[in-house]
């Protein structure tokens, strides 16, 4: 008796976990220190790439910048968040990459907080983004910097592009302009 009282127990609790993980529910720090809600996305299409200054992926920011210009207006909205994962190439601090991303891009779409997209120390974001449990689409990892996950307006996640993936003319704008 005390066994099938137990096993009701964790799949009761495992189902609350996992039941209570969507998109909307998860919350992280803009570069400038202030919480934000991914609930505020509600009605968005949502386009997360792990980002950093010292790649030879990084003047892709040119290219998510001129994405965010042509769409902000229809739904769309990027958010970048800067990793040193991937061979130490982001190693300055939050106000450091926030000059560097101005001065160098002019990036105007929502940067995130310096944070870790994969490892132990991973931002809940990207274990909902990396996790078929989580997100109920794919289990996935990050190759590298600016890989790309494209979500949708209702918080589902819909596909992952490469980092060598380029943000125009490719399956990202065909995503953003999909009814």
């Amino acid at each position: 008796m005390n066994k099938i009282i137990l096993t009701l127990s964790l799949l009761i609790a495992s189902y609350v976990c996992t039941a209570q993980q969507s998109f909307y529910d998860l919350k992280s720090t803009t570069i400038d220190g202030k919480e934000f809600n991914f609930s505020e996305l509600k009605g968005k299409k949502v386009l997360i790439v792990n980002t950093a200054s010292k790649c030879g992926y990084t003047p892709q920011y040119e290219d998510l910048e001129k994405l965010y210009k042509t769409y902000q207006n229809k739904n769309f909205i990027i958010i970048g968040f800067p990793a040193n994962d991937f061979m130490k190439q982001e190693p300055g601090s939050n106000a450091d990459i926030k000059d560097f991303c101005s001065k160098n891009y002019g990036v105007t779409f929502l940067m995130m907080e310096k944070i870790s997209v994969k490892g132990d120390d991973m931002h809940p974001v990207y274990k909902w983004l990396t996790n078929k449990t989580l997100n109920n689409k794919l289990d996935s990892s990050v190759k590298w910097n600016f890989q790309k996950y494209m979500v949708d307006e209702t918080g589902a996640l819909i596909d992952v592009a490469t980092p060598n993936e380029k943000p125009l003319g490719g399956k990202i704008e065909e995503w953003i302009n999909k009814p």
